[in-house]
């Protein structure tokens, strides 16, 4: 079992910066496939970005690409979401994600391990 926490969230104005934490525990997750995806009030959820085992591949959703950046720390077990330029539609509870799938995948079917959330409100 993989527990996953995520941290780091806040208000932030239009245009500023938040760092999204996710820290497991219970396993390494060295050899999975990490994402973050997000929901919206009234809203499904809808994936962010995801990061092979080794970092080495990422995937973006066109809404973020180029604003956000997805890393991990195998070694500290935990995966990261640098977010800039924030804009309102961003407004999301934004959730990390594990998947023993070794490529990168935007299904959160694929996911079977999740954290509770953290709220992220983007003020204009």
């Amino acid at each position: 079992q993989v527990q996953l926490v995520e941290s780091g969230g806040g208000l932030v104005q239009a245009g500023g910066s938040l760092r999204l934490s996710c820290a497991a525990s219970g396993r390494s997750i060295r050899s999975y496939t990490m994402g973050w995806f997000r929901q919206a009030p009234g809203k499904e959820r809808e994936f962010v970005a995801a990061i092979t085992w080794s970092g080495g591949d990422t995937s973006y959703a066109d809404s973020v690409k180029g604003r956000f950046t997805i890393s991990r720390d195998n070694a500290e077990n935990t995966a990261y979401l640098q977010m800039n330029s924030l804009k309102p539609e961003d407004t999301a509870v934004y959730y990390c994600a594990a998947s023993a799938i070794v490529v990168l995948t935007a299904n959160a079917n694929e996911y079977s391990y999740w954290g509770q959330g953290t709220q992220v409100t983007v003020s204009s």
